[in-house]
């Protein structure tokens, strides 16, 4: 690995790792330390994908036209430290809400951001931004091994102390450090025009919508947002669901699925050469309804093997849907406005589908739960069939053509 995708790695491991230190533990914290609704819930899960949807206006604004995007990073970041500090104090979900609504407006543009000066600075983006983004996974996973093995955050007995409130307060030390780092990577100036100037449409990232003209692309579109409502009943439900069950240290066997990403994102490039984007799509799509059937039918005990499977397919569901969009979606794009065409997958995936996603997934779990708790298997059978008409859906509509050949020539 050269200097420059070192450097990029680092950005994309504190990315992840900020990430991953609260998020994936923040349904067990809401319901048991701040005694949260099934509803309130996806509300505070929904906030990532208000964040998301803003995102592409945001760096039209920031990272195509007006500032450097490391610039914005860093700044983004050292906010969001401040933000994820509040979080850390919220002492109900009253007080929770509107810090972690404010935090996902802060950050969930700097998904976008993050990719936009991996891909400036790299020359083979369909070899070489898997292998930097593979470490974004690694910090994802590193988060989740501090919490279940350094700290022990996610014990029943730290849970109902509420050590989990100190996942917020570990990821606010990380995003500050992150906001720091930002300012020395490498220049990421903003394209400009043949003329010099901007548009107010340029400056919003509305000329990425023109890539909805083409019709493969407006299917993987609509595809991205269909495929983040099922998505949605995972980053709700997963760590919830495990801790419920008596599994223990949930958070690091969820861990597992980040360690199979790591192994597939390195696939990855290999299999889209061998077999098409189309297909990666479709694998991608087939693994989230087969994970969510091991769920429903998995235990604690002789059917454990089955929830760890289905944890594991978290490696082919992310990567083979949404890192293959990512590569897609930034070889369609022209170059003046790629970074706009990242923020716009963003709002499609994180922002849109996943808002839907929430807001479902806080019903059919509230419907499901009565007062001798959940019924997890009708929970999980809810997603695993949705993903199932989505994919038919998507192998019946989407087409690969010969001038996507032409601009994905090692991706398509």
């Amino acid at each position: 690995m050269n200097v420059m995708n070192a450097r990029l790695s680092v950005m994309m491991f504190l990315q992840f790792f900020i990430w991953g230190g609260w998020f994936v533990t923040l349904g067990t914290f809401l319901a048991t330390t701040l005694a949260a609704s099934g509803g309130q819930v996806g509300m505070a899960f929904a906030t990532q994908s208000w964040g998301a949807i803003l995102a592409p206006f945001v760096i039209g604004l920031i990272a195509d036209r007006f500032f450097n995007a490391e610039r914005i990073l860093a700044v983004l970041h050292l906010l969001g430290a401040v933000l994820l500090y509040q979080l850390y104090r919220a002492a109900d979900f009253s007080a929770f809400y509107p810090y972690v609504l404010a935090y996902m407006m802060v950050y969930m543009p700097t998904l976008a951001l993050v990719n936009a000066v991996a891909f400036r600075q790299i020359k083979d983006p369909a070899l070489e931004f898997s292998r930097i983004r593979v470490w974004g996974t690694v910090g994802w996973i590193v988060a989740g091994v501090v919490i279940s093995f350094v700290f022990a955050w996610d014990s029943q007995q730290s849970i109902a102390a509420g050590g989990l409130r100190n996942t917020f307060l570990m990821s606010a030390l990380a995003s500050l450090l992150l906001g720091l780092y930002s300012f020395s990577l490498p220049s990421t100036a903003p394209l400009k025009t043949a003329a010099g100037s901007s548009s107010l449409k340029q400056m919003l990232g509305v000329d990425a919508w023109g890539l909805l003209k083409d019709r493969s692309y407006l299917v993987f579109f609509l595809a991205s947002i269909l495929i983040c409502i099922p998505l949605a009943f995972y980053y709700q439900n997963a760590n919830p669901f495990l801790a419920e069950i008596g599994v223990t240290n949930p958070t690091a066997k969820m861990a597992i699925g980040q360690v199979s990403e790591v192994l597939f994102m390195l696939l990855l490039p290999l299999f889209i050469h061998r077999f098409g984007i189309k297909i990666a799509l479709l694998v991608g799509m087939a693994a989230w309804a087969l994970r969510y059937v091991l769920f429903a039918f998995g235990n604690n005990d002789d059917q454990a093997f089955m929830l760890l499977i289905g944890i594991a397919l978290h490696g082919v569901c992310y990567d083979f849907f949404f890192v293959s969009g990512q590569i897609y979606t930034d070889a369609k794009a022209p170059e003046r406005f790629r970074s706009s065409a990242q923020g716009l997958i963003t709002l499609a995936t994180y922002g849109l589908g996943m808002l839907i996603g929430f807001w479902i997934a806080g019903r059919i779990t509230d419907h499901f739960t009565s007062s001798a708790g959940h019924d997890w298997r009708s929970i999980w059978l809810f997603p695993a069939g949705f993903s199932v008409a989505v994919l038919l859906c998507f192998w019946a509509t989407f087409k690969s053509r010969d001038r996507d050949k032409a601009v994905l020539p090692s991706a398509v």
